[in-house]
């Protein structure tokens, strides 16, 4: 097994939001970048409900959830 696959995750970072009705004027643009000691294997990522990945300006979307995830893991010491 390679060493990088024993890494654990060092950071993890949750967020769930909910919203009975939820409306964009303009449709948001939106990343995450991994800088300094993350590691390739870094990841972030949603599961959503009644909402899709690309929103739509001026649509109007009812019970919606959002349950986002980030997980971070570091590069080896003698690769940093």
């Amino acid at each position: 097994m390679d060493r990088d696959e024993l890494r654990p995750t060092v950071i993890r970072f949750t967020a769930k939001v909910k919203a009975d009705e939820l409306r964009f004027d303009e449709a948001p643009e939106s990343s995450v970048v991994f800088t300094g000691d993350a590691a390739d294997e870094s990841t972030s990522g949603s599961d959503r409900t009644n909402l899709p990945d690309k929103v739509e300006e001026n649509v109007t979307y009812r019970d919606v959830q959002v349950h986002y995830t980030i997980d971070v893991k570091l590069r080896p010491m003698d690769d940093r």
